[in-house]
């Protein structure tokens, strides 16, 4: 585009991303969202401000040919909030594309392909943040930001801080899963992450301040599933869904459950109700006897 095209997206361009943060936006959504007005500014070589509804049309029929719908809904979403608080404009272009409502059931690892799978997961770091995620049903940025100081070794606890939603949670810690985080927090000492950027020298993973990638975590999770033999569509988020299965199968009340997850409920009396210490014994003894009957292996 040209240098007075230029200018004015970039105005537009850091409204909108400064619009995104006074909205609470994770940085995640701030990410994607900004990639939307991106790639459609890109697409036609102009600030999109002036694009008609028939451009806007022939953009989102060739993204539907080229991207998923999780892509197209993304996108749909992040250009109607530049439309709406950059440009202040109304968006009315409700009929260009509407993505399909498709809710297919995720694939589900049983209890030995969680076992196999671990065991299979070629460097120990890696390893133990699966066992990790899996153990505790959190999702992947949950495990990347645990501190030391999340650890309560002694409630056999662990907080969760700002999870989907910013919502903060308390989930059980089962013994295996502290003996694991124990002996692999050993091996660089952190005094803050319990998975620190593992990238440099010794030193500089010990005073790291910022956690390992979660493409590594995803591409160890591959190539054991592929090592593995294993044919389901999984990545580790399944080891979440697996969790929660797994949970249902030990006979844990759905309720508990869904605190243990951080779910938001269908139900608005579900979000005053909190794990009763018995319960949450309950609810800790059956996740130990499912983590802790695994055997896996905690060397190269």
């Amino acid at each position: 585009m040209n240098s007075g095209e230029q200018t004015k997206f970039d105005t537009l361009y850091h409204k909108h991303q400064m619009m995104l943060e006074n909205h609470g936006m994770r940085p995640a959504t701030i990410d994607s969202y900004s990639r939307a007005v991106r790639r459609v500014a890109e697409k036609f070589d102009c600030c999109p401000d002036a694009l008609t509804p028939d451009q806007m049309k022939a953009y989102f029929n060739a993204l539907t040919k080229s991207h998923s719908w999780s892509t197209v809904k993304c996108d749909l979403s992040g250009l109607k909030f530049f439309w709406e608080y950059s440009l202040e404009k109304d968006w009315d272009w409700v009929t260009i594309v509407k993505p399909p409502q498709i809710k297919n059931l995720p694939d589900i690892l049983t209890v030995g392909e969680v076992e196999k799978l671990l065991n299979t997961v070629r460097k120990i770091r890696y390893r133990v943040f699966l066992f990790t995620t899996y153990s505790m049903g959190l999702r992947l940025g949950e495990t990347l930001n645990l501190r030391v100081a999340d650890i309560d070794g002694k409630t056999m606890r662990v907080h969760i801080r700002d999870g989907k939603g910013r919502k903060d949670r308390f989930v059980p810690l089962p013994q295996a899963t502290l003996d694991a985080l124990r002996a692999f927090w050993k091996t660089h000492q952190n005094p803050t992450m319990i998975f620190p950027n593992q990238r440099g020298t010794p030193e500089t993973i010990r005073t790291a301040t910022v956690p390992m990638d979660r493409e590594g975590a995803q591409q160890a999770m591959k190539a054991a599933v592929k090592d593995c033999g294993i044919k389901k569509k999984v990545s580790v988020h399944s080891l979440r869904h697996s969790f929660a299965t797994h949970l249902v199968e030990h006979g844990v009340q759905l309720r508990l459950i869904q605190e243990h997850l951080g779910h938001s409920s269908p139900q608005t009396t579900a979000i005053y109700t909190r794990l009763t210490p018995p319960s949450f014994q309950n609810q800790a003894t059956a996740i130990n006897l499912l983590v802790g009957g695994m055997k896996i292996r905690w060397s190269e």
